[in-house]
């Protein structure tokens, strides 16, 4: 049977990428159910509003999400579009992921001049990101860069990058894509040299639980495939009680009925670089979730703890400060 369409109210942060991603959720959504009349509803959160503060001081649960849960809570919205990176692991009890989208390219990219990727760059390079992902394993390919506080939207980050702030960027492959910006980038940079952030690339439609309506109309969005690599690399983030104040990478590559993950955990500056790979066979989101946690286990087991334990004692003492992936 099919559900009835009527209006659905999509919640949306409203910078450029974010109108992006929730238009094109509409248009899935539009060509799915014809005659669906789908309403955005655009929401400022605590991430967009701290614009002077490092976010590693207002704490880094749901900064960029918050208000958009909370409006699905009270009936505000029917659906919350967001980038699957900025969802943390532990979600309100009232509300499911109804769809998680086909994944763009999930690799980060060198933006700059420079197109023989990071061993190209220049003795002492300004490279720019504000992720301690990135700067850790920038650090540890090349400890001679100077990794350079970068911050704002993608088009604002672009922006600084031209004003000569930095000579190099770090930013998301799918976001300059989604944009029309990919002609800025240098160098895409493969796993090997920088893993992603858990669930980079992906678009996830969360929805209430309760709502069987709004579910049967997010069902055809969602994709397998992507849906059971990302709860593979969110219950390696879980098990290690992790978010966007750890240096943590960790990539699914679905293969048949069989999950490859690679997953890291690395000192802010590089020094200490803890990974690893494990591959099983997945049928469900269970056995996902379970392979990313016995990853982060197998990591736990060769130090990753005491990195991990480091690099929160140096965030809540300020000699590290975040300010959020783009």
């Amino acid at each position: 049977m099919k559900p009835d369409v009527g209006t659905l109210r999509v919640g949306t942060r409203g910078s450029r990428l974010a109108l992006w991603q929730a238009e094109h959720v509409a248009a899935c959504l539009r060509r799915e159910h014809p005659g669906l009349v789908v309403e955005p509803v655009v929401l400022s959160t605590a991430g967009d509003r701290v614009v002077d503060v490092a976010l590693s001081k207002v704490g880094d649960k749901g900064l960029f999400t918050r208000e958009l849960e909370e409006a699905l809570g009270d009936g505000r919205i029917d659906v919350a579009v967001h980038s699957l990176k900025d969802l943390p692991t532990e979600m309100p009890d009232d509300l499911v992921l109804g769809a998680v989208l086909a994944r763009e390219d999930p690799r980060d990219a060198l933006v700059g001049p420079w197109t023989g990727g990071l061993d190209a760059l220049p003795d002492g390079a300004r490279v720019g990101t504000s992720s301690l992902r990135r700067r850790a394993q920038l650090l540890s390919r090349r400890p001679d860069v100077r990794v350079v506080d970068l911050r704002g939207n993608v088009p604002t980050r672009l922006a600084k990058l031209g004003r000569g702030e930095c000579d190099a960027a770090v930013l998301a492959l799918a976001g300059l894509r989604r944009l029309g910006l990919e002609h800025a980038v240098g160098t895409v940079l493969q796993p090997e040299a920088m893993l992603p952030a858990v669930g980079q690339g992906a678009l996830a439609v969360q929805c209430r639980g309760g709502d069987s309506r709004v579910k049967a109309l997010l069902g055809p969005l969602d994709d397998g495939p992507t849906r059971l690599a990302v709860a593979a690399e969110r219950g390696f983030l879980a098990r290690l009680e992790g978010g966007c104040q750890v240096p943590v990478g960790c990539l699914a590559t679905p293969a048949t009925t069989r999950l490859r993950l690679r997953g890291l955990v690395a000192d802010v500056d590089g020094s200490v670089v803890v990974s690893g790979v494990l591959e099983d066979a997945v049928a469900a989101e269970l056995s996902a979730t379970a392979l990313g946690e016995r990853l982060a286990e197998r990591l736990l087991a060769n130090g990753a703890g005491e990195i991990l334990a480091r690099v929160r004692a140096a965030v809540a003492e300020g000699s590290v400060s975040v300010w959020g992936e783009a």
